[in-house]
């Protein structure tokens, strides 16, 4: 088509201010509101159907278990046998593993969703929650990805199951800003396989930790785990089951100090004295130290051999990063191609909970379960992790089924 024949073209839009933030939209839910789409929201969720009562799950990304499906790498296995992972009212295949591996995990979530028809509202990001005293209801405000779309939903229940583990923590390390190579949260490591033949510095010595340097021995790399400070490591098995099933069935009868005292005496029998290869345990034992500070001892998956023959070095913990390398505390200093925090998350929830009272500094529940006359319930937040928050979804269902009912028969009967 020639110039002469082009279709004459329309006049240029007077200019216009940018378009104002779209006013809220009310939606009033008759059940609880749930935040978050992860194990502890489905599960919570799927055990509120099963009791007849409806909810709204709101979910910022764009799919169900995000942190499982986006920021876990590829190898990874459940450190716990399934029968202590499933949720409830529907447990693990029968011919899955033992030990299911990360998608092994999210097929069973995706058909755990689906068996309890949950349709999780996606791409909704929430912005703030407050409680209104006025009318006894939460008002959670959401966008939409878009930003084309703000609702505020109102309900008497509030459910936060974001978790502990919504946002990774990287720690402020001088120099960071000048290393040259590869700097990654291990949220976004997925294999090994780009680092054959490099040297890879990483930070923390928790289960992600230990198990990523094993990732990276097999692709070939040289990975230095940056130890701060103690940690307990204990088999994955022992006496023929799992360590986590023993530790569960003797602490039906004995205290925790004395569970820890057995536990540690099995360790060292099984791997020896892991101080020697720099790995010094904490004076508190291991399920005692998970009870009072929420740090989960490292359940051994292979990195302890590695250690031992030195495919995997031990370094002190991290003074300052250079161009292209490393400082430590005790003076020494290492050239490495890539740095991977192993460091562990935290909880989202203070970005977007504005109701006084309810959570700590840390962004914890302030108060146990349930949460006064407010109607707010946390669950995925004891630090016992998925066995943990299935048994708080189920004790939130229960609950909140109970006030569900109460409340539409004082509708019933017109009160």
């Amino acid at each position: 088509m020639s110039a002469e024949t082009l279709p004459p073209q329309p006049p240029p839009l007077p200019a216009t201010d940018p378009p104002s933030s779209p006013t809220p939209r009310i939606s009033i839910v008759h059940g609880p509101v749930i935040v978050g789409a992860g194990p502890s929201g489905l599960a919570v969720a799927a055990s509120l159907r099963r009791l007849c009562v409806p909810s709204v799950i709101l979910e910022r990304s764009d799919g169900i278990a995000d942190l499982w499906s986006h920021r876990m790498y590829d190898r990874l296995t459940l450190h716990l046998p399934k029968p202590f992972c499933q949720l409830p009212h529907l447990p693990f295949p029968a011919y899955f593993p033992s030990y299911p591996s990360k998608d092994h995990f999210l097929g069973y979530l995706h058909a755990y969703a689906h068996h309890f028809s949950l349709r999780p509202l996606f791409g909704c990001t929430v912005m703030d929650a407050r409680f209104d005293p006025a009318v006894s209801l939460w008002r959670v405000t959401a966008i939409r990805r878009d930003l084309s779309d703000v609702v505020e939903f109102l309900s008497p229940w509030l459910v936060v199951a974001t978790g502990e583990n919504a946002e990774p923590v990287v720690p402020e390390i001088k120099g960071a800003e000048g290393f040259e190579g590869s700097l990654l949260h291990s949220s976004e490591y997925k294999s090994g396989v780009e680092y054959e033949g490099k040297r890879v510095l990483v930070v923390g010595c928790g289960n992600s930790g230990m198990e990523i340097c094993v990732d990276l021995c097999e692709h070939g790399a040289m990975p230095f785990m940056s130890v701060r400070s103690g940690v307990h490591i204990l088999p994955r098995e022992m006496l023929g089951t799992s360590t986590f099933g023993v530790a569960m069935k003797l602490l039906r009868w004995l205290p925790t100090k004395v569970v820890d005292r057995f536990l540690l005496i099995m360790a060292k029998m099984m791997i020896g004295d892991t101080e020697k290869y720099g790995l010094k345990r904490p004076k508190v034992g291991p399920l005692e130290l998970k009870n009072t500070t929420g740090k989960t001892p490292v359940l051994d998956v292979g990195a302890l051999s590695r250690i031992k023959d030195e495919r995997i070095k031990i370094v002190s913990e991290v003074e300052s990063l250079t161009s292209n390398g490393a400082k430590f505390v005790d003076g020494g200093e290492m050239a490495f191609h890539a740095v991977v925090f192993a460091t562990g998350y935290k909880s989202n929830a203070p970005l977007w909970l504005k109701e006084a009272g309810v959570l700590t500094a840390e962004g914890k529940p302030e108060h146990s379960f349930p949460n006064g006359e407010k109607g707010i319930y946390f669950v995925g937040f004891s630090g016992k992790g998925l066995l943990g928050a299935s048994v708080d979804a189920i004790k939130t269902a229960l609950d909140v089924s109970a006030r569900w009912t109460r409340l539409s028969e004082s509708k019933d009967v017109g009160l």
